[in-house]
């Protein structure tokens, strides 16, 4: 696509004369005798800047410019012999990038070309980079998983959600057992590499629905929408199993093991998120208290199931 430019016009010579000089001073052209030849070009082509007459058979340049800057990621310029009939804020309103009067000396063509070019690829450099800020700002920079501020955010979508189709989710919260006592006997690097494993085994062990979230520290919650509590039991135990799995080598050749304790809860038609949340890191609590390396599911404040391993 970079230095693509579609030249629209149904005078032929103007668009030989112009695709010649802007071929020869580098750039890549096709041509198009209307603005319908040039929409059925743009769906199975692509073009950083279309170049186009207003006055065209059919649909005019104005037209064909409102039409690319809503369905396109093209720039246009529009140009015209009729100085006293259209004018530039028209034709910007439109979504033109420029305008310029016939007849068309090139060689500003040229300039003017390499103008939107430049703002095009500064405005793309400027969306990536709000796009990344924007991802920082809600990813844990150590595991890669969402962090706690992105958690609270989704978790109410997902709540609303629920409430407004009626539609099961779940929420997991889960913890690494003796991780202090980890980090005390190898140190915090190693640590981290426990930290980093356990969010790619998270990762791998979810549906594209699901997202993980570094809850803090240790700790990482899990929300499973459209999903029932003994469905989420499930995706539980493939997660305490994969993790159980893992071996983790901090000194020598010593290997280690790492396990994690579970709590999983359904979310309950209208009651408040802090209750969700709690429920689930009450459940969580009740596999730590009973041996650790488990899941417990908590439904209601008095009901809870235990899967011991």
């Amino acid at each position: 696509m970079d230095n693509h430019i579609l030249i629209v016009d149904d005078d032929s010579s103007i668009r030989d004369s112009m695709s010649e000089f802007l071929e020869a001073a580098g750039f890549q052209i096709s041509l198009a005798a209307s603005a319908e030849e040039a929409l059925v070009f743009l769906e199975s082509n692509a073009a950083e800047v279309i170049i186009t007459d207003i006055i065209l058979p059919g649909l005019d340049g104005l037209e064909l410019t409102d039409k690319i800057r809503r369905a396109y990621d093209s720039d246009v310029i529009v140009m015209t012999g009729y100085s006293a009939d259209y004018s530039y804020e028209e034709a910007i309103s439109k979504g033109a990038s420029d305008f310029v009067f016939k007849p068309v000396r090139f060689e500003e063509l040229v300039l003017r070309l390499k103008r939107v070019i430049k703002e095009r690829k500064l405005s793309l450099e400027r969306i990536q980079m709000l796009e990344k800020l924007k991802k920082l700002s809600i990813t844990d920079g150590l595991t890669k998983l969402y962090n706690s501020r992105h958690f609270f955010n989704h978790v109410k979508n997902e709540i609303d959600r629920s409430n407004r189709y009626g539609h099961p989710l779940s929420l997991m919260l889960l913890d690494i057992d003796k991780f202090k006592v980890y980090n005390d006997s190898y140190g915090h690097l190693e640590g981290d590499k426990v930290l980093i494993k356990l969010g790619q085994t998270i990762k791998l062990c979810l549906r594209k629905l699901d997202s993980a979230y570094r809850y803090g520290g240790e700790e990482f919650t899990i929300i499973l929408p459209d999903t029932e509590g003994e469905e989420a039991q499930n995706v539980a135990e493939r997660i305490r199993a994969a993790v159980e799995a893992e071996t983790f080598y901090p000194v020598d050749k010593t290997g280690v093991a790492i396990t994690i304790s579970i709590g999983v809860t359904q979310y309950l038609q209208d009651e408040d998120i802090s209750d969700f949340v709690q429920r689930a890191d009450k459940a969580m609590y009740i596999s730590k208290e009973n041996g650790r390396n488990r899941i417990s599911t908590l439904f209601h404040d008095t009901s809870c199931h235990q899967e011991k391993k």
